[in-house]
């Protein structure tokens, strides 16, 4: 009888070890076939983006030439050139730049280090949040409606400069706080106990410790508003500009508005105008990130 048993026994821990083996080799199985299709989604995104990298630089880069740099924009495509809209994305994000990042580091500061934990302010954040992901043509009507005829700058560089910076204000915001809320709490505790100020405890701890992921946010967030286009087209941006502008009261154009302008005709050579205009944007915006990725590096040390 006990042998019976003992039998059993076996037979049942037998089939046990067999039902472990079988969910650990369907595991197994599941994560090698995740696997794969992660790698299979990574490698769709990658081969679409070598797609339009090789087809916009075969396209442009032959048109990538110091009189396309030097040109203004032209009706005649060996004559085009975008100096004007080269020039006025650099006025846009000269005046976007300073003023989002005053204004979203300190809305950020008061928010994680001033503000006292209720309502008001998660609702205060809950709407910057919201705001973040606000389509930007959204941004751009506001910013005709405020700028453009509230506050009569007109179709000026510094009405599209504070519709960019309206556009981006919320992301820096965000990014900002999460920045500052990563800062251990004994680190405030002890500056405090040192007899400093909360002030001087921002100025001096908190600032230092999340600056790399301050400054990566804004470099980011100031990427995507250099390739902005609607908000520019609703505050009344030039197509077609001869001259750079000289203050922030003129006329201005963009980079992606010339971009889309020059894929808007119908000529083939207006296209590779295009492409090569596309070149230089993408160069403008690796550097930035370049100088996000450095600085982070930087202060993390």
């Amino acid at each position: 009888m006990s042998k019976h048993k003992m039998a059993v026994n076996d037979e049942r821990a037998y089939a046990s070890e067999q039902k472990i083996a079988s969910r650990v080799k369907s595991r197994r199985a599941q994560n090698r076939l995740a696997h794969w299709g992660f790698f299979l989604a990574t490698l769709v995104g990658v081969f679409v983006l070598a797609v339009l990298l090789f087809d916009i630089f075969q396209r442009g880069w032959s048109y990538l030439t110091a009189d396309f740099m030097n040109n203004f924009a032209s009706r005649f495509p060996s004559r085009a050139g975008i100096k004007g809209a080269l020039w006025g994305s650099v006025w846009l994000i000269g005046i976007t730049a300073p003023l989002t990042f005053i204004i979203g580091v300190g809305a950020a500061i008061y928010l994680e280090e001033y503000a006292k934990k209720g309502w008001l302010s998660t609702l205060i954040q809950v709407n910057i949040s919201n705001l973040a992901g606000v389509p930007s043509i959204v941004f751009g009507m506001l910013g005709l409606t405020i700028f453009v005829r509230v506050l009569a700058l007109k179709k000026s560089v510094l009405a599209g400069g504070l519709t960019l910076t309206l556009l981006v204000l919320p992301v820096v915001i965000v990014a900002a706080r999460e920045a500052i809320s990563s800062v251990p709490n004994s680190l405030r505790q002890a500056s405090l106990a040192m007899g400093a100020t909360r002030w001087q405890t921002i100025q001096n701890v908190v600032l230092p410790y999340a600056m790399p992921g301050i400054l990566t946010g804004t470099i980011l967030a100031l990427s995507r508003a250099i390739g902005e286009t609607a908000p520019l087209i609703m505050v009344g941006a030039a197509t077609f500009l001869a001259f750079t502008p000289s203050t922030v009261f003129d006329e201005f154009s963009a980079l992606p508005i010339q971009i889309f302008n020059w894929v808007s005709q119908p000529k083939a050579e207006f296209s590779n105008l295009a492409a090569a205009g596309i070149i230089v944007l993408l160069a403008i915006l690796l550097t930035m990130n370049g100088i996000a990725i450095y600085l982070r590096n930087k202060f993390q040390r």
